[in-house]
């Protein structure tokens, strides 16, 4: 079997490489800073859309020409194990087909050029391809084109990679036979066991496809419990014509291929076309076996014809753009790091975050076309699961329908439509509402799952920041803390003056001054939560009597620390960021300060990701991460530390999805000896979020049940007596969460990793004296619900 028609698939690829270059050789050229908002610089006359009409034109013109030659040179395969191209078919279909085709292509071009043009309505982003990023992108690209990411989930990959795979063998079948029908009589090669090696791969590549075929009509039409929820709320017509024409192009090749068997005779050697030559004997002898053919051979060329016209006008595009996307994923900012905004305090721009097509990056506009509509995101979300109005998926659909429907010329949205649904004008917030931008909790497991590395999160800052910014449009309760953290310096308005109370009862913790040049290797980077809640104060005596059992010479700024920042950025606020994050930065350089050890994986992430972008180079370590060098290295003693009990760890967003920090603090519990460590269903990537995160812990959680509430009894599910955390709102909300959920202390605690290591010690120590002082101290504290009052 094969697929009819050359150069189609060909066409698109070299056009999504050339276009790959032309949008990194213009970023390059852009300064970084452009990325936050500068006027894009005027580019080359010559743009990405242009090469792809170029490409598609010139595809089209070698096809007519193929067909030329072909109808003029007449080379002949004596060989009698060979076919012939074109047999049984009148010229008049030959020359149809030659005349078609071209034209088809050139159609296509045009309408993948206009969703371009799209693209290059975006900002500048700097992807461009550089030795020391080509190695990265590669694995990347490899990794969408060979399906790896898509194969995370098992059912869904390989559905796609019987399609996929076996659709590209196709046309390289087609493509081969047409190479030997150009090629003159002596160099021709398609013959003898050449041919039948030839006829076994198309075939077991026709077998494949359409295996793959049924089983995704299944997947979205099938029974319900074949159909995932994510599938069955976003199918569309579009879903059914496209499958429809790849079940087209499998039937009428291998309907083509029967007939055309039948009409020569059945000959031995095509027994190697283990599909066809069986459908061939159920033919053999019947009425009118050209004309059948003929009429296979139409409906098969029709079918590939309607394949390439749907294919750059439904989400089918996604077969190009979505590798390409993949492609380009690399890039200079850090995973966990927002994209930067100029200095607020001198800029001149009067325009901040995204609230019309022209305010995102063409990257972001080129992932709204590279979106395949899995649902995978949404399947992830925690806003969703709980019943808010965000499903990430939408907002990518939204997007790619207001940049399309307010393109020049129009083009189709990402996905149909209803068509009560109207655009009337180039603005976001005519698709988005706020409502969904703030339920989202920033903790990027839609990024994360995303088979093509679509930038979900980045979108729902960007828009977050117009609100913030420009139109003061944001939760009440983000207002209280905003004055706290620019009044106070803790989002809580906690005095400043008792930042460093809780050295009180670590004695030897020592409190520098900013003033005083820093001496100590490594400061301590306490946090606001570390600091003011009583919970998490625990979580800070603990890491703090852990580092100086092992020696470790450190030091805290106390009263002079101050927020890093991290829910005003989340939030939108980048001014209330960029006043923070410059007075920490500006203390830190002023003392010398290299090393910094964080609990909260906020800071740790701002601190270590973000504060780079204004001057603040520092080696940046959780205490997760640093108590496991400490454990392995032997500075920390746990030989006699002992914890006979089953301990789930629950992931921290901001230290998992994004840092890549996932096995550090389960070693750090798993160096005590007695412990099992038991998983969540949702864990590692796939971790369900505390509800705390994107300055959701400032804000109200009013729609749908708690984020909070339902991982905790996740983690009650898996029947362990203690839950470990690595972040201090994590602490809070999943004590929150497990109390809610009517169990008592001692039923299910709570605590932190390091509250855990430091009482499997004092146990060890204890020698069996029951529960050491710090369990007693830690048990009669939290009895005490922290206020703000």
């Amino acid at each position: 079997m094969q697929v009819a028609g050359v150069g189609g698939g060909a066409l698109r690829s070299r056009a999504v490489s050339t276009l790959t270059e032309d949008h990194a050789s213009t970023d390059e050229a852009a300064a970084a800073g452009t990325e936050g908002g500068t006027a894009a610089p005027k580019g080359s006359p010559i743009k990405a859309r242009h090469i792809v009409l170029a490409i598609g034109i010139g595809f089209a013109a070698v096809t007519a020409v193929s067909g030329l030659a072909s109808a003029y040179i007449k080379h002949h395969d004596d060989s009698t194990v060979q076919r012939e191209v074109f047999e049984g078919i009148p010229s008049a279909f030959k020359l149809a087909f030659y005349t078609l085709l071209p034209i088809i292509i050139v159609y296509g071009s045009v309408m993948f050029a206009n969703r371009v043009r799209n693209w290059e309505r975006g900002r500048p982003d700097n992807r461009a391809t550089t030795p020391k990023n080509a190695k990265r992108r590669m694995a990347d690209f490899r990794a969408g084109v060979y399906m790896q990411t898509l194969l995370r989930e098992p059912a869904a990959g390989i559905m796609h990679s019987l399609i996929y795979f076996n659709f590209v063998i196709l046309l390289a079948v087609t493509t081969v036979l047409e190479v030997n029908h150009q090629l003159p009589s002596g160099a021709k090669f398609l013959h003898g066991d050449v041919y039948r090696g030839y006829a076994f791969v198309g075939d077991l590549a026709g077998l494949g496809f359409l295996v793959g075929v049924v089983w995704a009509i299944v997947r979205r039409y099938g029974p319900r419990r074949y159909r995932p929820y994510r599938i069955r709320i976003k199918s569309k017509p579009e879903h059914a014509v496209i499958l429809g024409v790849f079940l087209a192009i499998g039937v009428t090749g291998f309907g083509t291929e029967m007939f055309r068997i039948a009409e020569v005779g059945s000959p031995e050697f095509e027994k190697w076309s283990f599909v066809g030559y069986p459908l061939a004997q159920l033919v053999d002898g019947a009425g009118n076996l050209a004309g059948w053919h003929q009429a296979w051979w139409v409906a098969h060329v029709l079918s590939f014809i309607a394949f390439v016209v749907i294919l750059p006008t439904t989400m089918l595009r996604h077969i190009f753009t979505s590798p390409l996307n993949m492609y380009l994923k690399d890039r200079e900012r850090p995973k966990g790091a927002m994209k930067p905004l100029p200095d607020m305090e001198t800029t001149e721009l009067e325009h901040f975050g995204a609230s019309t097509i022209e305010d995102f990056t063409w990257k972001q506009l080129l992932d709204t076309d590279a979106c395949t509509m899995c649902g995978r995101c949404t399947s992830v979300c925690p806003a969703h699961a709980t019943g808010k109005p965000l499903d990430p998926r939408e907002i990518v659909l939204k997007t790619g329908e207001v940049m399309a429907r307010t393109g020049s010329p129009a083009v189709t949205p990402p996905i149909g439509v209803v068509s009560d649904i109207t655009v009337p004008a180039n603005w976001m917030f005519e698709r988005i509402t706020p409502d969904e931008l703030w339920s989202c909790t920033s903790c990027k497991a839609c990024d994360e799952i995303c088979p093509v590395n679509i930038e979900i999160l980045d979108k729902i800052l960007d828009m977050r920041r117009y609100l913030s910014l420009m139109e003061s449009n944001f939760p009440t309760e983000l207002g209280g803390a905003y004055r706290a953290m620019e009044n106070s310096g803790n989002p809580w308005s906690m005095s400043q003056s008792d930042r460093g109370a809780w050295a009180d009862k670590v004695p030897g913790v020592e409190i520098v001054d900013p003033g005083e040049a820093f001496t100590h290797e490594y400061l301590y980077w306490v946090g606001c939560a570390g600091s003011f809640d009583d919970k998490n104060k625990r979580v800070t005596e603990a890491t703090a009597k852990l580092l100086q059992r092992a020696g470790i010479y450190f030091a805290i700024l106390g009263p002079s620390e101050m927020c890093t920042g991290d829910p005003a950025r989340r939030s939108g606020n980048e001014y209330l960021f960029q006043m923070l994050a410059k007075k920490n930065v500006a203390n830190l350089n002023g003392m010398g300060v290299t090393k910094v050890i964080t609990q909260c994986p906020h800071c740790f992430n701002t601190m270590k990701n973000e504060y780079p972008q204004l001057g603040g180079n520092y080696e940046v370590i959780h205490h997760s991460q640093f108590l496991e060098s400490l454990v392995s290295s032997g500075k920390l003693d746990v030989s006699n530390a002992r914890l006979d009990e089953r301990i789930v760890y629950h992931d921290s967003c901001y230290l998992g999805r994004h840092n890549d920090i996932y096995e550090a603090p389960r070693r750090v519990i798993g160096s005590l000896a007695g412990v099992q460590i038991v998983e969540a269903g949702r864990n590692g990537t796939k971790g369900m979020c505390c509800g705390a995160g994107g300055a959701r812990m400032w804000m109200e959680e009013s729609i749908g049940k708690k984020v909070n509430d339902e991982r905790a009894q996740e983690l009650i599910a898996t029947g362990a007596p203690r839950v470990a955390t690595a972040c201090p709102f994590c602490f809070i909300m999943m004590d929150d969460g497990v109390k809610a959920a009517g169990k008592e202390e001692d039923e299910v605690r709570v605590a932190d990793l390091s509250m855990h290591l430091l009482e499997a010690i004092e146990r060890g120590e204890a020698a069996g004296g029951g529960a050491p002082g710090f369990l007693s101290d830690v048990r009669r504290t939290e009895t005490t619900e922290f206020s703000t009052d």
